[in-house]
């Protein structure tokens, strides 16, 4: 790992500084501590908790940004120094001192806010400074999210000066003047204040952590051994063991970028060395890493947002991810298994590999880890208080246990990386009740899912696709937590008035703005791979796309049948996630064109049937079903009575799947 050419000691203090500040600050909330007495009101705390890690922004971000491309190793030479981050420079400096003094100002005044109404007749001082924060907030939105969102975030800041002039009648509403839009954006409750930043500093901030806490701790290399243990010995299991272990990491981080880029230098090379394409196996890390959003029991920022937009505690937002996340993973790992048969690849020599229970018991902390967060956020009250006894147990058995070393300088470490990761995300949705608020100012956000509705009628199919493509687009110019907040207010409610279920709703969204991540044009994650497997990145982008292809279908099942998100009866739901299993299986062996556990080439006809009847089954009528499983089972067995078995693409006889290999083979 290279050397922090930006955050240097002196700045490594200041950002271990803010985040103790900041972390101590949300705790104190969240367990009623009210040190000293005091007592916060919610603006107040929201304004401190952006006053301790938006300067983080500006310490961890440069002015501008060195290219993922250039980081990676994508298009230049092995040899070519890696370029670096700017140091910290004077306008940095100046802008950490001026948004931590503007927010400190607006929490002192916090109860003159909410008592004298100042989020319409400020003084002069407070519009000033409400001017001045709004200012900041846009920049360090551009550090943090990207130009696009920056750039459409003050598009929609600055819609309510124009709303009522607009000649588009869906998109006229309340018009304000200059100074009293910025009070509205800064003092009021629906915008830098609103329910993303709200939920952030209350739920996010303690299971952020908790994930960096289980990365600095061994987590990552625990989950990448576990997953070698478990898949390293089958056909394919370098690239199994990337699925598994990215999956685990994607789950602790929720980026797919940073995912790509911790996991990938293992697994790309080691699936690289057991004959995978560079290009697959760029497209493999790259599907298994975009899938860490929506991975439970941690899951992404936009997961959380969910809490507040759909009014369920997170437990249950976690119960309803699950199916999805096991058939998007399972699809993928029956993919990665078709294509090592087809093309006659073995596993890693089990003499090579860590043995399973000897991991797990080496591993014991982090499973426990995991088994206290999952069951303490079912039985306990307060979900926000979980995560901090979990990272108390992680951080006091990585200090006591023999042979781990973590000491002052681990630990130091791990608040810096805490520090940039809760910045980091601080910024973006600070950035995005920007969006959030010229709507909601409007009242253009309660009119526009009306018009949705009366634009397409009673055709809940036909929202859905118009909502898929909606979140690819602003996907590929937004984080997913920020397409997520714009959508979850735009579209959602449409959706839902269309008798969708709200949890389906929400989650539809999420997944396909996560889709953009691996798709052309854009494809962040997919690039990222394709810089550490020298190989081209739309090639890379286009295999990942059709690696994660159940990503694509799978929301449209659980929208159309609850089910699939466990809003439902017991039995109905055990049917359709069976159906649904039996769907994957199908569109995997379909995309890949070799039906897995019988290894035998399908004909180009029988693929096609596989791939409708899979879609099928994740439709919630009996005809469906019915139809479906007959499709299926068609295509699979007139394959296995057709084609003759286990020709690989080197005529090769390839391995029953899932078949042990032994160090000989």
């Amino acid at each position: 790992m290279r050397t922090d050419t930006r955050v240097t000691t002196p700045w490594r203090a200041a950002v271990i500084v803010l985040t103790v500040l900041g972390v101590l600050l949300a705790m104190n909330q969240v367990f009623f501590w009210n040190v000293g007495g005091l007592s916060l009101l919610t603006n107040s705390y929201l304004y401190l908790i952006l006053a301790a890690f938006l300067p983080v922004v500006f310490i961890v971000n440069p002015l501008r940004k060195v290219p993922l491309a250039a980081k990676v190793g994508a298009g230049r030479d092995d040899d070519a120094p890696v370029p670096q981050e700017s140091p910290v420079r004077w306008y940095d400096v100046l802008l950490m001192v001026v948004s931590a003094a503007v927010c400190v100002y607006f929490a002192v005044n916090g109860t003159r806010i909410k008592n004298f109404g100042w989020e319409f007749m400020a003084p002069t001082t407070a519009t000033v400074a409400a001017f001045v924060l709004w200012l900041v907030v846009l920049e360090a939105l551009r550090r943090t999210g990207g130009t696009v969102v920056t750039v459409i975030a003050l598009l929609f800041s600055l819609y309510p000066l124009v709303a009522e002039n607009l000649p588009i009648g869906v998109l006229q509403g309340v018009t304000y003047d200059l100074p009293t839009l910025a009070q509205v954006h800064i003092m009021g409750a629906e915008g830098v204040l609103g329910l993303p930043i709200q939920t952030a500093a209350t739920i996010l901030v303690g299971f952020l952590v908790f994930g960096v806490a289980l990365q600095h701790t061994g987590g990552a290399d625990f989950f990448h051994n576990l997953s070698m243990s478990i898949f390293g010995r089958y056909r394919g299991g370098s690239a199994k063991v990337s699925v598994a272990s990215s999956a685990a990491m994607g789950m602790m981080s929720g980026s797919a970028v940073s995912n790509v880029l911790t996991t990938g230098p293992m697994t790309i090379p080691a699936m690289k060395r057991s004959g995978f394409s560079p290009t697959y196996a760029g497209g493999i890390e790259a599907t298994a890493s975009s899938g860490g959003s929506i991975t439970p029991p941690i899951m992404g920022t936009a997961a959380f947002l969910m809490v507040s937009f759909v009014g369920v505690p997170y437990t249950e937002i976690l119960v309803a991810a699950t199916i999805p996340a096991v058939l998007y993973f399972l699809g993928i790992y029956l993919q990665v298994d078709g294509y090592a048969a087809r093309k006659g690849l073995k596993g890693v020599p089990v003499s090579m590999l860590p043995r399973t229970l000897a991991t797990l018991v080496q591993g014991w902390p982090y499973v426990l880890a995991l088994a206290l967060l999952t069951g303490m956020l079912f039985l306990t009250s307060s979900e926000a208080q979980v995560p901090y006894w979990v990272i108390l147990v992680l951080l006091v058995v990585a200090v006591l246990r023999p042979g781990q070393t973590f000491g002052l300088r681990e630990f130091t470490d791990f608040l810096v990386d805490a520090g940039r990761t809760l910045g980091n995300i601080i910024g973006i949705i600070a950035g995005v009740g920007l969006i959030v608020g010229g709507l909601t100012a409007t009242g253009v956000s309660l009119s526009l899912a009306r018009e949705l509705v009366s634009l397409v009628g009673d055709n809940v199919v036909l929202i859905l696709i118009a909502g898929a493509v909606t979140c690819f687009i602003l996907g590929m110019g937004m984080t997913i937590s920020a397409a997520y907040v714009f959508l979850a207010i735009v579209m959602v409610p449409a959706v839902i008035d269309l008798g969708v279920n709200p949890l389906a709703a929400h989650l539809f969204v999420i997944y396909w703005a996560s889709v953009s991540y691996i798709t052309p044009p854009v494809g962040l994650a997919a690039f990222a791979a394709a810089g550490l497997a020298k190989a081209p990145a739309m090639a890379t982008s286009v295999a990942a796309m059709k690696l994660g292809a159940v990503k694509y279908i799978v929301p449209f099942g659980f929208a159309l049948n609850p089910a699939l998100v466990a809003q439902d009866s017991p039995g109905r739901i055990l049917l359709a996630f069976a159906l649904s299993i039996v769907g994957v299986y199908a569109l995997a062996s379909a995309i890949e064109g070799w039906t897995v556990g019988f290894d035998r080439r399908m004909p180009a006809l029988f693929r096609v049937a596989a791939a409708v009847g899979g879609f099928l089954l994740f439709l919630p009528t009996p005809l469906t079903a019915v139809v479906g499983l007959a499709l299926v089972a068609g295509s699979v067995l007139l394959t296995f009575l057709t084609v003759k078995a286990g020709a690989t693409d080197d005529d090769a006889p390839a391995a029953r799947a899932d078949a042990p290999v032994t160090a000989n083979a």
